[in-house]
C-alpha cells in the first residue's frame, strides 16, 4: 500500500494534502492556543498578525489573518522557485500553500490550550507538524515559505538541509519574539521549532543518500537496466564467489536516495526472489550524483 500510494502520482498529491492538515492542526490545537509562533514564513506571518491586532487595533474577527498573509508571502517565493524547481513542484506546492493556509484559517482554535504543559505541547506539537510537512516533502511537494527555498539550495548541491535552512532563519525570528515578547514565548517557540526540524529531516527522504549492494544469481544486465531507466542511476556491477557454496553471485553497486529504496526493492524482488541486498545510509556523495525532488 505505502509502495502504490509514493509512487502513484495523484494519491501522492492527496497524501501531500494530508499532510498539511496534519500539519495545520498541530498548529492550531497545541501551538497557537499557548500564543507561540511557528517558524519560517509562517512565523513572520503570525507575527505581524499580532503587531498588526495589539499595535493598531485591527480586528479580524474569528478569522486568523496569518493563514491569507501566509498564502500572499508565498506568491513572490513561488516564482523565484519556479526556473529552479520547475513548473511540476511549483503547482503541487501551489496546491499545498494553498491547503495549508485553507486549513490553517478554518480549523477552530481552542479557547483554552489542550495541554497546558508549554513542554509537551511544544513535543507534541513539533512531532506532529514535523510528520506532517515531512510527509509533503516525501511525496514530492512542499508547503512553501522557507521549504521552497531549502528545497532550492538541496538542488543545487548546499550543505543546507531544509531543516538546518530553517533554524539558520528562525534565530534572527524569533531573537525578534524575545525583543517583543517575554522570554518564556521566544524559548518555547524555539522548542517547538527545534521538534519540527528535527523530525523533519528524518522524514525527508528525497534526497538523503546512500549506497545498495545488491547480491543475485540472475541476470546482472536486467536490474542495471531497471536502474539506469526507471531509477536514472548510474550503476557499477562485478562478478564475486560465495565462500560457502563457491558459486559465482554478481554483485550490483548503486547510490540513490533514500525515497528510491522501496522501489529498488520491488524490482529486486521481482527479478530475483532469492537476491538480498544491504542498504548504507549516510553515504556522502560528490561529482554527478542527480538529487530529485518531485
Amino acid at each position: 500500500m505505502i509502495y502504490n500510494t509514493l509512487h502513484n502520482r495523484w494519491l501522492r498529491l492527496v497524501a501531500a494534502v494530508a499532510g498539511e492538515l496534519i500539519a495545520a492542526a498541530a498548529m492550531n490545537l497545541f501551538i497557537v492556543p499557548l500564543h507561540l509562533y511557528s517558524g519560517g514564513a509562517m512565523g513572520v506571518c503570525q507575527l505581524v498578525r499580532t503587531l498588526l491586532v495589539t499595535h493598531l487595533g485591527l480586528n479580524f474577527g474569528a478569522t486568523d489573518v496569518a493563514g491569507i498573509l501566509y498564502f500572499l508571502v508565498n506568491i513572490p517565493i513561488l516564482l523565484f522557485a519556479y526556473k529552479n524547481l520547475g513548473k511540476v513542484l511549483v503547482g503541487k506546492t501551489i496546491i499545498c500553500t494553498f491547503s495549508y493556509s485553507l486549513f490553517y484559517s478554518i480549523i477552530p482554535i481552542p479557547s483554552t490550550p489542550i495541554v497546558d504543559d508549554y513542554l509537551t505541547a511544544c513535543l507534541l506539537g513539533g512531532i506532529l507538524t514535523g510528520v506532517g510537512s515531512g510527509i509533503v516533502l516525501t511525496c514530492g511537494g512542499s508547503g512553501g515559505g522557507l521549504d521552497v527555498i531549502g528545497l532550492c539550495l538541496s538542488k543545487r548541491g548546499s550543505s543546507f538541509t531544509v531543516g538546518k535552512f530553517s533554524l539558520t532563519f528562525n534565530v534572527f525570528l524569533y531573537t525578534a519574539c524575545l525583543i517583543l515578547f517575554s522570554p518564556e514565548i521566544a524559548i518555547y517557540s524555539v522548542i517547538y521549532n527545534f521538534f519540527t526540524s528535527m523530525v523533519l529531516d528524518r522524514m525527508h527522504q528525497q534526497n538523503v543518500s546512500v549506497m545498495a549492494l545488491i547480491f543475485t544469481h540472475e541476470d546482472e544486465h536486467v536490474l542495471g537496466q531497471f536502474i539506469m531507466e526507471k531509477l536514472g542511476r548510474g550503476v557499477t556491477y562485478w562478478k564475486g564467489t560465495g565462500a560457502y557454496t563457491g558459486k559465482d553471485v554478481h554483485v550490483l553497486c548503486v547510490s540513490l536516495s533514500k525515497y528510491e529504496i522501496e522501489e529498488l526493492l520491488h524490482a529486486v524482488h521481482s527479478i530475483d526472489p532469492h537476491a538480498f541486498f544491504t542498504v548504507q545510509e549516510g553515504v556522502r556523495v560528490y561529482g554527478n550524483f542527480r538529487r530529485k525532488l518531485d
